[in-house]
């Protein structure tokens, strides 16, 4: 069975995720599924289909959030070395051919969210990034051809 990395706080979101869908959201749907059935005739019932759906779903997601926190492994990223990058490093970049500057952090893929600039250790840019240093250039292989980068800020908070 394979362990996935996870930061402390992605452990606690899953968690509070899960507890959240079981304790709120599940009963929720049963109370709605049951509503539906009292309107009588379950095959021309469309919210009592809606309710099935959306118990499917929930059901689904339940069942992947138990498998990650199950075989979840919590790194503590204050025990790297700081002057290198590692998992839960939060890195600045300078992009060096739009010469933006981006902050993401190295997360596991069950905590991965782009939206957040939070970047799974599997990401191809994760992968580049992994034991460099402050100052150093990285070259990423992208879909799009190669990135240039220069790490302009590690840390682990």
């Amino acid at each position: 069975m394979d362990r996935y990395p996870i930061t402390p706080q992605g452990f606690e979101r899953l968690e509070a995720e899960l507890k959240t869908l079981k304790q709120v959201d599940r009963p929720a749907v049963i109370a709605q599924i049951a509503e539906a059935r009292e309107h009588g005739d379950l095959s021309e019932n469309a919210e009592y289909h809606a309710a099935r759906e959306k118990q499917s779903f929930l059901e689904g997601r339940i069942k992947e959030l138990e498998a990650y926190i199950s075989r979840a492994e919590v790194m503590d990223p204050s025990q790297s070395d700081p002057s290198k990058i590692a998992f839960g490093a939060k890195v600045t970049l300078l992009d060096m051919e739009s010469e933006e500057i981006k902050t993401y952090q190295i997360v596991g893929e069950p905590e991965a969210d782009i939206r957040q600039n939070l970047l799974s250790v599997g990401a191809p840019i994760s992968k580049a990034l992994m034991g460099r240093k402050l100052g150093e250039d990285v070259e990423v292989h992208t879909p799009r051809g190669p990135r240039y980068y220069e790490v302009k800020e590690i840390s682990y908070d």
